[in-house]
């Protein structure tokens, strides 16, 4: 089996501390991951606006998010300024890329991205990701090729957008194998990536689940898939801090029973574009995340 490794980088804290601890212990252990950096300004603040939604209090509650992302984190946006990530912690970006993994783009803005983009229109959504289009270009001075959404959140502009730019893959949604997406009327042609097993945070209590229960669980559903590839996605923010032990007691158990770990881009490598199914992608509901988020639905 081979499982690819999707880091999201959320915020600036998670950049400067979360990613340098994953990309040294995935060093150790001969492994090069995939990173997805949100490259604009930290307005993690505003996350705070969804307290109404259903199951944000009770995820709140299980994961420990004051201690995961610190309480000055949670003033960025509402009273202190958001630091702008790909500017202020661009050694970090480049440290990333120089240490063999792959680098893509998240986002510009994550809490903006990730509360607005489900009901925005072609231009907002273009201006978004020019945005970060621009400011990764700044940090490698070269393209991106890959753009992985914020929050799994998504519009049919997007999957255009991802055409426009001619990105090798993405890895927007939640689903069982690559596929070819369809969104309302328009028809993509960047293939998606799901993230096919649940996350960590996703698990932990819930039915009296706690962390070691958490990795059990996801080894477990790691023995099967609808292929031979799973997609496993880990945050900078919890595995690259508080969940590293768990995260690496993961690793080190696929490594043991001879699943290989790689980036998207390898798995994207080993695709046969013409032969990958066409589905739908939905928004959708999953168990121990809040919110709506994309799903992949039927084949059409």
């Amino acid at each position: 089996m081979d499982i690819a490794l999707k880091i999201d980088v959320d915020t600036y804290r998670g950049t400067l501390e979360g990613v340098p601890r994953l990309s040294e212990a995935l060093a150790t252990r001969g492994i090069s991951a995939s990173f997805y950096f949100s490259l604009g300004p930290d307005h993690t603040g505003w996350a705070l606006r969804r307290v109404f939604r259903p199951g944000f209090l009770a995820k709140v509650q299980r994961t420990s998010v004051v201690s995961h992302y610190g309480l000055r984190t949670l003033l960025y946006g509402v009273l202190l300024p958001g630091p702008h990530i790909a500017r202020k912690a661009s050694h970090v970006l480049k440290a990333t890329a120089a240490a063999g993994h792959e680098t893509g783009i998240h986002c510009y803005d994550h809490v903006y991205w990730q509360d607005n983009v489900a009901t925005r229109e072609a231009a907002w959504t273009k201006q978004q990701v020019d945005r970060a289009v621009e400011a990764y270009f700044e940090v490698f001075k070269q393209q991106a090729t890959s753009h992985c959404a914020a929050g799994w959140q998504v519009n049919p502009h997007l999957l255009a957008l991802e055409d426009t730019y001619r990105f090798s893959y993405a890895s927007d949604c939640r689903g069982t194998q690559p596929f070819l997406p369809v969104m309302g009327e328009y028809f993509g042609h960047c293939p998606q990536l799901p993230t096919t097993l649940p996350t960590l945070d996703e698990l932990i209590g819930v039915d009296g689940n706690n962390t070691s229960d958490a990795v059990d669980h996801i080894l477990a559903l790691s023995e099967t898939a609808d292929g031979n590839t799973h997609v496993f996605t880990l945050h900078a923010e919890l595995e690259g801090q508080q969940l590293l032990p768990e995260f690496l007691r993961l690793v080190d158990a696929w490594q043991s029973r001879g699943h290989r770990l790689v980036s998207l881009a390898s798995l994207r490598k080993g695709l046969d574009i013409s032969q990958l199914p066409r589905h739908e992608l939905t928004m959708g509901m999953l168990p121990g995340r809040s919110g709506t988020l994309a799903l992949q639905g039927p084949r059409v």
